[in-house]
């Protein structure tokens, strides 16, 4: 939220500078990130006066430039070469002085210097208005109506005020400090100085010529609407202290009209919405609700279809004029021919502005306020506040009655304080006398008092102070958290305990290692789009975690994989030329299950493209199955569990792959994906998935250090190849060795598979090569010779293999 340092001035004296002052309010919560100067003008018209030109004459060596004198006060005469068509002897102009920096409307600031220009002498420059951010005029130079004596600095005679923007990092909760008053309000309180609100003693209805009833048929989404009309206004260009006041603030001024309710808006934190009174039909206002899909034309001419709850400001005729809290329609705008205003100042319903502003993704300063709630007693007031700037700045009459419907009172909130409370959570005894003070600076006041307790009076505005601890918390941010001493006792029972096992150094330990091997880490959204699996028909643990206030359909809900947000990344990059791809990502998967919610942690890899690049060694190749098998099995090894046992799975998300296994625990699975699921991504090349669980990994693994003697006996190596069945794969090949003979067999490798010519249909050839070890002794002949046969044995009784010679 952006506020003006000097307009902040107008509702509260402010001795201390602009960053003071920011530290003031970030001491009371609303935290300032930044103080930044801000001009008008920029460049603050620093270095130019208004003058005068005495004498003006044509340029004895060009046709297109005159030479003048121009006085720029005291005794001082410059000579000036200008080259606008329009100049000429006793007119006022804007000067530039030799040496200042000058801000163009357009392209980059330029000094002016002492030259010469065609052989005559020029000591400045008269200014036209794009010469120096003042209009996009370049038609002549600026000639002024005025009496101001020559030497005048033109940023006196333009009013061009420096002032300082103060960027606040407004919290959700604090939706009573969305406006400038609203901000007056916590340096009244931490300061104990008086607020000025803006008089509006002034306000007379003049008379009732253009009454306009008003009808709220949903009180629940509208508990208060105030409403009056001004006719015979003139809409035109506000004034420039009002246009300064929006431009300090980021906000474009449009019209004296729309720029008075936007200046009032972020006056006193109430939106307002003006109407041309001619452009209701039937004459008549009426809030409510429309049927679900009607279609709605906004302001920005885009056509928006309506849900059941969207509260909308509609005409006699039952027509929606305006979504209510949110934007106007295209219809019922003010333009340059509104004569008669109907003017709204209303407390619509969070709940309501919420789910509407986000369904039509529309965010404006009203459904901003209207969103965090607003405050319901300072409607009429921000109305007669406005009312009386419209006849200030654009004439007319308040030709009506306020209509005020305000059927149920919103009341102020009793809450109950206890002293000890009060002392438990802040932590410091503070005397009861200067609680209350603090409490009735903020607008809390006090009642029922008792000896060891009492009770205040929370107003409606203050959304926030809902509970005793609220109110503490109110009492301490305005005492001050930098004025709770720190206790001198230090205690070992507030140090907590270590884990024997630290997760998060175990996953820097595993992003280490795979970032060794090329992997590169990323981080998602966990948000992703519901449409993913619903057009595959895919089915997940549990049922999907769906938001309540998504901001989009794109991201509706919570991911029950890490693959698709993982997918989109990869599409990112492949659709930027970067298609060798190695991720990895630690994240979290949601789910609903039994009406509980339930999230488990992930880890998630991605290979694609090309396995290694091309140089003069070795060309270059695909990455395959295998090259993920192989960093998955790292993974594994490093967490303990080089022995997991692998199957083979039908999974809706791979073409294929295997699901790993601890026991009767799935660790997770790894695969090819589906080339129907990547092309919903845009992925036209190979690409390899696996997500492993974090916990399970985590659980195994051993921080401890084991340290093995190398064996002093040495191992022997046999090759073994045998033709075998398509479907037996090389993990049942393993199993089936480590059951046979796991003693002496300590590895075995598939150095060749072959499928093809030579081969009965149906069968491949593995060519196996065994690592034999006995760390008691050297192996013999005989023993080598034993267990070979025996595992030869199991292929051919087991596996139906055919042993080849």
């Amino acid at each position: 939220m952006t506020i003006s340092y000097n307009w902040l001035k107008e509702y509260i004296d402010i001795p201390e500078t602009a960053e003071a002052i920011g530290q003031v309010l970030t001491d009371t919560g609303l935290e300032v990130e930044s103080v930044e100067a801000h001009e008008t003008v920029k460049g603050g018209l620093q270095g130019l006066v208004i003058g005068q030109v005495l004498t003006c004459s044509k340029h004895p060596n060009a046709d297109k430039l005159s030479v003048t004198t121009v006085a720029v006060g005291g005794d001082r005469i410059l000579p000036i070469v200008c080259g606008a068509p329009n100049v000429a002897a006793g007119q006022r102009v804007v000067v530039a002085l030799p040496g200042t920096t000058v801000h163009p409307t357009k392209g980059e600031p330029f000094t002016i210097k002492l030259a010469k220009i065609r052989g005559e002498q020029s000591e400045g420059m008269i200014c036209a208005e794009d010469e120096i951010g003042l209009g996009e005029s370049h038609a002549g130079i600026i000639v002024l109506n005025t009496d101001v004596p020559n030497g005048t600095p033109a940023a006196d005679f333009y009013n061009i005020q420096t002032d300082f923007i103060l960027e606040i990092g407004l919290t959700p909760n604090r939706a009573d400090a969305a406006s400038h008053v609203g901000v007056a309000r916590d340096i009244r309180a931490a300061k104990g100085r008086e607020l000025k609100w803006p008089s509006t003693d002034g306000f007379a209805v003049e008379n009732e010529s253009r009454i306009v009833p008003v009808v709220v048929e949903n009180a629940e989404a509208c508990p208060r609407y105030s409403a009056v009309t001004i006719t015979g206004v003139t809409v035109k260009d506000s004034p420039d202290w009002l246009k300064n006041r929006l431009l300090s603030i980021g906000l474009t001024p449009i019209n004296n009209i729309v720029d008075i309710t936007n200046f009032v808006c972020h006056e006193l934190g109430q939106p307002l919405h003006a109407f041309d009174a001619d452009q209701i039909a039937g004459g008549k206002v009426v809030v409510k609700t429309l049927p679900a899909g009607t279609k709605f034309v906004t302001l920005d001419n885009k056509e928006r279809t309506l849900l059941e709850n969207d509260l909308m400001i509609c005409n006699g005729e039952g027509e929606g004029m305006c979504i209510a809290g949110v934007f106007g329609g295209a219809k019922s705008g003010i333009t340059e021919q509104s004569t008669a205003i109907f003017l709204e100042s209303a407390c619509f319903s969070p709940a309501f502005v919420r789910k509407t502003s986000q369904h039509h993704q529309l965010k404006t300063d009203a459904s901003f306020r209207f969103e965090r709630g607003t405050d319901p007693n300072i409607t009429v007031y921000a109305l007669q506040r406005a009312a009386l700037l419209i006849k200030e700045l654009a004439g007319g009459k308040i030709s009506s009655p306020v209509a005020d419907l305000y059927p149920v009172s919103i009341q102020n909130r009793s809450i109950e304080v206890k002293d000890k409370n009060v002392n438990r959570l802040i932590g410091k005894v503070i005397p009861r006398n200067e609680v209350h003070a603090i409490l009735t600076k903020l607008d809390i006041h006090i009642m029922d008092v008792k000896d060891d307790r009492y009770t205040v009076s929370v107003p409606p505005y203050r959304v926030d102070v809902t509970q005793e601890a609220d109110v503490v918390e109110e009492i301490l941010r305005i005492y001050g958290f930098n004025n709770i001493e720190l206790s001198h006792i230090a205690r070992t029972d507030y140090l907590a305990e270590f884990p024997a096992k630290d997760i998060d150094k175990y996953k820097r330990g595993i992003g280490e290692l795979l970032t060794g091997n090329g992997f590169q880490e990323i981080w998602t959204n966990s948000l992703t789009n519901q449409a993913y699996q619903q057009k595959h028909n895919l089915q997940f643990k549990g049922e999907p975690v769906e938001i309540l206030n998504k901001l989009s359909e794109e991201q509706g809900i919570l991911r029950q994989t890490m693959l698709f947000t993982g997918l989109e990344v990869c599409a990112y990059n492949i659709n930027r030329r970067q298609k060798d791809l190695k991720l990895y990502e630690f994240g979290k998967i949601y789910y609903k299950e039994a009406g509980k919610y339930g999230e488990e942690e992930r880890l998630a890899l991605y290979v694609t493209g090309n396995a290694e690049t091309e140089n003069w060694q070795h060309k270059t190749r695909a990455t395959t199955y295998y090259d993920l098998a192989q960093h998955v099995h790292h993974v594994l090894l490093k967490s303990g569990l080089g022995n997991a046992k692998q199957e083979t799975i039908k999974d809706p998300l791979l073409e294929y792959g295997v699901r790993l296994l601890r026991g009767n625990k799935e660790i997770g699975v790894l695969g090819k994906v589906k080339p129907a699921l990547l092309k919903d991504f845009g992925i036209k090349q190979e690409l390899f998935f696996a997500e492993l669980s974090t916990s399970l990994l985590f659980q195994s693994a051993n921080p401890k250090l084991v340290i093995q003697e190398v064996t002093k006996f040495p191992e022997v190596r046999r090759d073994l190849s045998l033709v075998i069945d398509k479907h037996v794969s090389f993990d049942e090949i393993r199993n089936l060795v480590m059951s046979t003979e796991k003693r002496l067999i300590k590895n075995i490798i598939a150095f060749d598979v072959y499928e093809g010519d030579n081969l009965p249909a149906g069968k491949k050839a593995y060519a196996l090569g065994f690592t034999l070890l006995d760390e008691q002794k050297t192996l013999t002949d005989e023993e080598i010779e034993k267990t070979m046969t025996l595992l030869m044995g199991a292929f051919e009784s087991r596996l139906g293999a055919v042993i080849r010679k």
